[in-house]
């Protein structure tokens, strides 16, 4: 069990290693190192009045609604220490002003871990909430993770993870889809058609080199006409194509309804109805929604989810010693909130 930060002194005297990354490790986290500073001097105080044993319920509510994520996480930061805590299940929809979760147990034990529950939750519902937005929009139709790349290589698997809470189908970060139980998703970037130096050549050493269970999904938008591209890899026995990848750049007016029905309308004609077609590139729900309609098959998202704003929580202490309490404003006692389940 990690040693939490206990004094003001304590914080005083810890010296950061360089060079390293800026990120937090787990250790960190754990030892209370990524709290604002006053929760460690109210530890602190506790201690000198001999009140750390003081029991407590506190409540976590959300300001605005969304999509629940991240209680795993704050359940690995809260095990061991004695306490009771309750929680919506990940995925589970909230509204503004709900209480998304209840911890019971000495202040002390886990008052230094309030800033980084919060964070977890609020960035972490943030994500799920873009992401259950973008598979609404889908129509059903599947939906990957692009983001990783958006955000601090740190976060990146906690993003990710999150989207799949959300309801996303997988995840292009390794770590991320590992976190949540799946395997990565994702076939090869515009590197491997640059360096090879031809698309259809490129497909052909994909088919080669790759494992069966690597969906043949490739890529049509480096050098040529995405149909006439599209038609080239279809034709080859080569390829084992099972869908194209639109990905055009918006400095060529990007991925456009007339472009899906053109490909869908040329490969069915061709004789390659098996062949789906997935798009990428700078999508967002409304887009998702015009782009399916259009006939797509499948998505790629990436900065819509990623760049999401977290939604803020906020931790209030509703009862201490068992009395109904509560700060100005607030209703003393605790809420009454069915949808709770025992975390720990």
């Amino acid at each position: 069990m990690v040693k939490q930060i206990e004094t003001v002194k304590e914080v005083a005297e810890f010296g950061v290693e360089t060079p390293r990354l800026f990120s937090a490790t787990h250790e960190e986290i754990r030892r209370g190192l990524t709290t604002d500073i006053y929760f460690v001097k109210t530890k602190e105080i506790l201690a000198g009045l001999h009140k750390e044993d003081t029991a407590v319920t506190a409540e976590i509510f959300a300001r605005r609604g969304g999509i629940f994520a991240g209680a795993e996480e704050a359940k690995v930061l809260l095990d061991n220490l004695g306490l009771e805590v309750w929680s919506l299940p990940e995925g589970a929809p909230f509204e503004a002003k709900e209480v998304v979760m209840r911890i019971h147990g000495t202040y002390a034990s886990f008052g230094i871990y309030e800033t980084a529950i919060l964070g977890i939750l609020a960035s972490s519902s943030g994500w799920a909430t873009a992401a259950r937005r973008a598979k609404e929009a889908a129509d059903g139709r599947p939906v990957l993770v692009f983001g990783a790349r958006h955000v601090h290589p740190a976060v990146a698997p906690v993003m990710e993870r999150a989207a799949i809470v959300g309801g996303v189908d997988g995840s292009s970060c390794i770590l991320g889809a590992k976190l949540a139980g799946l395997e990565p998703s994702g076939t090869v970037p515009h590197a491997l058609f640059l360096i090879v130096g031809d698309t259809l050549e490129a497909a052909k050493a994909y088919h080669k080199f790759m494992p069966p269970e690597s969906v043949r999904s490739m890529l049509v938008d480096t050098f040529k006409d995405e149909v006439e591209e599209s038609l080239r890899l279809a034709a080859s026995s080569e390829t084992g194509l099972e869908s194209v990848r639109l990905d055009t750049p918006s400095e060529r007016g990007g991925v456009t309804p007339g472009l899906i029905q053109e490909l869908r309308a040329k490969l069915d004609l061709a004789g390659f109805r098996h062949i789906k077609i997935f798009v990428s590139g700078g999508l967002d729900p409304e887009r998702i929604k015009i782009l399916a309609e259009a006939g797509a098959d499948a998505f790629g998202v990436g900065s819509y989810i990623s760049s999401a704003s977290a939604i803020d929580m906020t931790m209030d202490i509703k009862a201490v010693n068992g009395q109904a309490v509560a700060k100005r404003g607030r209703i003393p006692g605790l809420t009454e909130t069915p949808r709770l389940e025992r975390l720990l």
